[in-house]
């Protein structure tokens, strides 16, 4: 039988009563709830924050799921009134979001999509249909969670709050389906507090080893926490350790498990046409549904594997979805764009950036810019978190970046010093390279170093990304040059 959907709606968070703030790096027993968006910021970033803590102690008592659980209550369980798809993964959850989403909306959807972390405002991180929440809608929806979270329980966290907020959000709006990607993990993740449709698991590799364990086997356990029992679970393409971790996990709890490339068949090859140039098409068979040499949208030969998980998604939805239908599914993921990958964001001189934070992402994106970008030689402007595995990224930068310039992202309490990046990049490759005190510094000596045939890539860290981003907007508004 066909689901019905729900009808899309307008509504928003209603006005919240006063309330009381939680702790936070300036506790008080009692206080006004935040008016302004500014201030509504301010207090998120006041509450414990794990995307920026050197140490974190993993485990059920630092990550309650229960205290998710009171909050939710207290907003009247919105995540009861959604249906979710939930995506965990070390890398392509963002891209695969964004192909899952682009094709139901094509199909006629309304698509709620939580995402993390973001680029320049935090509203980034809550999307229908690809629109970020506005400031004012924010505003009184945060003030709406922040009250309830005072009232269950005042040690909530950033991620929690933000996480709540997109769940009423999502539920006030009526979406027709939201796309809930983990924030960090997946067993103890906020997020696992949904019974999702399906469950999506891109590539797992080793990052955040420091939380969620020093092997891929352990970080494959951690995100398989996702897979709910009878729950169809799509994964992309593992090796064969993952997988292993994976299908033991899927049987333990009796989770429907289709790995793609070996429950679905999957290939792919490099394509070349007048209007897409060089570029990635994949096949993907599934029950309902033959995609045969489709183009991914968005460039490396990685993307091709999230496509075919996105693919492989939306085809499971046609078994019940009357609405889903192959031309929506084409047309949609078509149009798939993604900011902070591989973006231009600046044509004279070129400026590129990408959020590519651990060695997988950081080798996909040299290679992906070595076979999709043509260019004379390479500015790579780096910053990186100290938890990541440095030695590693800096190897992989070296693939494609000719001359480096090492920074560190401003108000990152994470971010590695660029001195530090430099001495580790002298004692691995025998030379030096420049350091800047911050983005504005690193662009100003990398325009004075490019001709109009190279290219500067700002990447290592999503805050880097957007804060590149954000200083780049303000000199367009300006008209000012990159000098």
């Amino acid at each position: 039988m066909a689901t019905t959907r729900k009808k899309k709606t307008t509504g928003g968070a209603g006005a919240p009563k006063a309330g009381k703030k939680a702790p936070g790096k300036s506790p008080s027993k009692s206080t006004t709830l935040p008016r302004t968006y500014s201030t509504v910021v301010r207090h998120l970033l006041d509450r414990t924050n794990y995307e920026r803590l050197r140490v974190v102690k993993y485990d059920e008592k630092t990550f309650k799921l229960d205290r998710m659980r009171k909050l939710l209550k207290k907003l009247g369980n919105p995540q009861d009134n959604i249906r979710c798809i939930h995506v965990a993964g070390t890398v392509g959850k963002g891209s695969t979001c964004s192909m899952i989403s682009n094709m139901l909306q094509h199909c006629g959807y309304t698509v709620g999509a939580y995402t993390s972390p973001h680029l320049v405002e935090v509203t980034e991180r809550l999307a229908i249909n690809n629109e970020p929440i506005g400031q004012s809608a924010f505003t009184s929806l945060m003030r709406e969670v922040i009250q309830a979270a005072d009232q269950a329980d005042r040690n909530a966290t950033y991620f929690e709050l933000l996480t709540a907020a997109a769940l009423k959000y999502f539920a006030d709006q009526a979406v027709d389906m939201a796309l809930m990607e983990v924030g960090l993990g997946g067993r103890l993740d906020s997020t696992n507090v949904i019974t999702p449709e399906l469950t999506v698991i891109t590539t797992i590799d080793l990052d955040h080893m420091h939380i969620l364990g020093s092997t891929v086997e352990a970080i494959a356990a951690e995100k398989a926490g996702i897979m709910k029992p009878g729950v169809p679970c799509y994964s992309v393409p593992q090796i064969p350790a993952v997988t292993a971790v994976l299908r033991e996990h899927a049987e333990k709890i009796d989770c429907p498990l289709y790995v793609i490339g070996e429950d679905i068949e999957f290939s792919n090859r490099i394509g070349m046409s007048d209007d897409l140039g060089a570029h990635t098409r994949v096949c993907v068979i599934s029950e309902t549904s033959q995609f045969m040499h489709l183009p991914v949208p968005l460039p490396g030969e990685h993307q091709a594997s999230n496509c075919a998980a996105a693919l492989s998604a939306v085809s499971h939805l046609k078994k019940t979805e009357t609405d889903i239908d192959d031309g929506g599914i084409y047309r949609g993921l078509a149009e798939t764009r993604i900011s902070g990958r591989m973006q231009l964001v600046w044509n004279q001189p070129r400026i590129i950036v990408d959020g590519a934070h651990n060695p997988i992402s950081l080798t996909t994106l040299m290679r992906s810019v070595g076979s999709h970008v043509p260019y004379d030689s390479m500015v790579c402007i780096f910053g990186c978190c100290e938890d990541k595995d440095v030695a590693t990224m800096l190897d992989n930068l070296a693939i494609g970046g000719d001359k480096i310039i090492f920074t560190a992202a401003k108000g990152q309490p994470r971010a590695m010093d660029p001195h530090e990046l430099n001495r580790i990049f002298m004692e691995q490759r025998g030379k030096s390279c420049q350091v800047a005190s911050g983005i504005e510094e690193a662009l100003e000596i990398a325009a004075r170093a490019v001709s109009r045939e190279d290219l500067i890539c700002v990447t290592g860290s999503f805050y880097l990304a957007g804060e590149t981003m954000a200083h780049l907007a303000k000199l367009k508004a300006k008209r000012q040059p990159v000098k």
